[in-house]
């Protein structure tokens, strides 16, 4: 069987995408080849990193890329994960299906270390949850 190429699309890709890509390839990975891109890509949050590894997940060596990497790739999935990607991207031109979820921005949480990494654990759990069940439904 032949991997479906899936491709998260979020503003920065520094957390919601990459939380997104990384919960994928673990999960189903034998199923996806998955990648993740922004729309003004500037570097992978810190606390995305961290979250990730208390679940397990390593994704400390993504990297933020922009969809203009992905253009010209063949893309089964593209899911859009914040408003703003959305908006800034309402279609990608290389994709079969596309897809939108919005996931609250984690990074713009205000308060102590503490309170932002769980933050970044609840989404990180939210997109786990809408990755279940987006492959349950047959979404994806």
């Amino acid at each position: 069987m032949d991997k479906k190429k899936l491709l998260f699309i979020c503003t920065q890709n520094s957390a919601r995408s990459q939380m997104a890509e990384g919960l994928l390839r673990f999960m189903y990975g034998d199923r996806f080849e998955v990648f993740s891109a922004g729309t003004k890509p500037f570097r992978v949050n810190p606390f995305a990193i961290e979250a990730m590894k208390k679940a397990g997940i390593d994704i400390s060596g993504h990297r933020s890329k922009s969809i203009d990497e992905f253009m010209d790739m063949d893309i089964d999935y593209a899911i859009t994960v914040c408003d703003s990607a959305k908006e800034s991207c309402p279609y990608f031109p290389s994709a079969k299906v596309l897809h939108h979820h919005s996931f609250s921005d984690p990074a713009a949480v205000i308060g102590s270390n503490e309170v932002i990494l769980a933050e970044f654990e609840r989404v990180r759990d939210e997109i786990r949850l809408w990755i279940e069940e987006a492959i349950a439904a047959g979404l994806i």
